[in-house]
Parts: structure tokens; sequence; C-alpha cells
């Protein structure tokens, strides 16, 4: 079985050795980066299946990594940071990044993160229809493609598994920590907002008006529901 590549990139050369050490014995093949252009470099040639990235970079930093990448593919990145406010943790994910872990941190906690966005990545053959048509939208699991209104959409893997669920069962309300559990699974330890911010990236991509939206409706005092178009 060919091993899965994870970019780590920080520009701490400890934290960068530390993670790389316990990610290749727990099977990865580890590149490793310690700037913002290294960091696009190696994910454009060498297609990492993941990226662990610090968002206080010299040169580009891990923000506008991230901008950059999400642009070009849909390789999930984790957002390190040492920031810990809500807003702070917020900012990457508001970019499109998929998870995000705060300075200090246990290394083990770092390779069970990638373990588990890897995990939801993979699921690309779920249960149900592999393609799913409403009024503007159609869904292809099977290729993991958006259609909008006839044109094809990038999601990042976390928007199309949200999109995905939601639209699953069309009018069901669901509570944000069902969306939790249901896309990021059990091992994600993240705060509810963090789907408030992937709805929020989610409605801009997919509503005729994102201040208004019609797919992804908000229920108040319990969380969203994906309604269909008439």
């Amino acid at each position: 079985m060919t091993k899965r590549k994870i970019l780590v990139v920080d520009d701490d050369r400890k934290i960068v050795e530390l993670v790389r050490l316990y990610l290749e014995k727990d099977g990865y093949r580890v590149l490793v980066a310690y700037d913002g252009l290294k960091a696009l470099e190696l994910a454009r040639q060498r297609r990492p299946d993941l990226i662990v990235l610090d968002l206080m970079l010299p040169g580009v930093d891990g923000l506008d990594v991230c901008r950059i990448l999400q642009a070009e593919s849909e390789v999930p990145i984790i957002m390190l940071t040492a920031k810990t406010t809500d807003e702070d943790k917020l900012i990457g994910l508001e970019l499109g990044a998929d998870d995000y872990i705060t300075k200090p941190f246990n290394p083990r906690e770092v390779v069970a993160r990638v373990r588990a966005v890897l995990r939801r990545v993979g699921k690309r053959a779920p249960q149900g229809p592999s393609e799913m048509r409403f009024a503007d939208l159609v869904i292809d699991r099977r290729r993991h493609e958006l259609q909008v209104r006839g044109a094809v959409v990038d999601l990042t893997p976390t928007e199309f598994r949200l999109l995905e669920v939601l639209a699953g069962e069309p009018g069901r309300a669901f509570t944000r920590l069902e969306l939790l559990d249901r896309v990021f699974g059990y091992d994600f330890e993240g705060f509810e907002r963090t789907v408030d911010v992937h709805v929020k990236n989610l409605r801009k991509k997919i509503e005729p008006d994102p201040k208004q939206p019609t797919h992804v409706q908000t229920v108040y005092g319990v969380g969203y529901k994906f309604s269909e178009v008439e």
C-alpha cells in the first residue's frame, strides 16, 4: 500500500522534526518546509495528501498559502496557530482549512487529527444515491463534484461533506453538534462555531444571495437545514 504523503510547514524546525517523527512512526511519508514559498513549491510538485500548516510563516504567511492552495486544489489543510481566541482560530477555517490545532500541542494530537481528516476525505462512496439533483444544484458524490447552475464549483472536502449531509435529508433540522459529529467525526473536538464558518463559506459558493440563503437555511435555536428550491 502506498504511504500517504503529509507536508508539514513551520518555521520552528524543532516542531517540524517532532511532528515528522510521530507521523513517520504512524506510517506516513513526510515532506517538510520552513517557509511559505517552499510550502507552495512542494505542494504543487509533490501533491501531498494533507498539509499541516503554521499560520505564522516568514515571507508568504500561512493564511496566504492556504488561500492560494485552496484556489488551486482540494488538498485538506490542518492549520497550526499560537493564537487562542475563537476569532483567531476561525480565520483559517474561513479560508477553507479543514481543522486547526492550537500551540502548544501534543504531537499525538496532530497524528490523531491527520488520521481523522484523511478518513473524512476518504469517504468518497457514502450510502445513498451517487447523484443528488435539485433545482440549480447537482451533487455528484462519486466524482466528488458540485455543479451550481450548470457550472462546476470547487468545494473543500469539508464543505462537500457538509452539503452532502444536509442535502441527504432535505427539510431535516440538524443541530450544530449533530453536524460536527456527522461531518467531522468523533475525533474532532472543535467548537460549534466551526460549523457556522463552514456554512458561511458554503453559502458563498451555492447561494444566489448568501445573505438571503434559499438552500442552506438557519433554523433558529437549533442549527441548519437544507431546503430544495422550487
